[in-house]
């Protein structure tokens, strides 16, 4: 069920993002579902090798290269969800920054296996 919960709060955090970013495009809810899942799949996967190859630049930029990584995620998943689409780096880029900051708000109001 906390899974089912984190799954809608990234969903609507996307949402936002597709809403406020120009150059990030999605052809419908199924889409946005399928696109926020995969960037959850890959977020649990994928990201903690590439935080793992990039320590020491992790480290030089006092963490700021997470942003990129985060980016790379996002672009990532617009080329294997049909119907997700992002246009370039700087829009992936923003688009991640905003999805980071609403998906914080919502999870402020979650609690952690909460099965509420």
């Amino acid at each position: 069920m906390y899974f089912l919960l984190r799954w809608a709060i990234n969903t609507i955090a996307l949402g936002v993002a597709v809403l406020i970013v120009k150059g990030v495009h999605v052809s419908g809810i199924v889409s946005l579902s399928v696109a926020s899942l995969v960037i959850g799949l890959l977020n649990a996967s994928l990201k903690p090798v590439m935080i793992l190859f990039t320590l020491p630049l992790n480290i030089l930029t006092l963490g700021f290269f997470t942003l990129v990584i985060n980016t790379i995620m996002m672009l990532i998943t617009s080329q294997l969800v049909r119907g997700f689409d992002v246009d370039g780096f700087w829009a992936a880029f923003v688009a991640s920054m905003f999805m980071s900051i609403v998906s914080f708000l919502l999870n402020l109001f979650v609690k952690e296996g909460s099965d509420e």
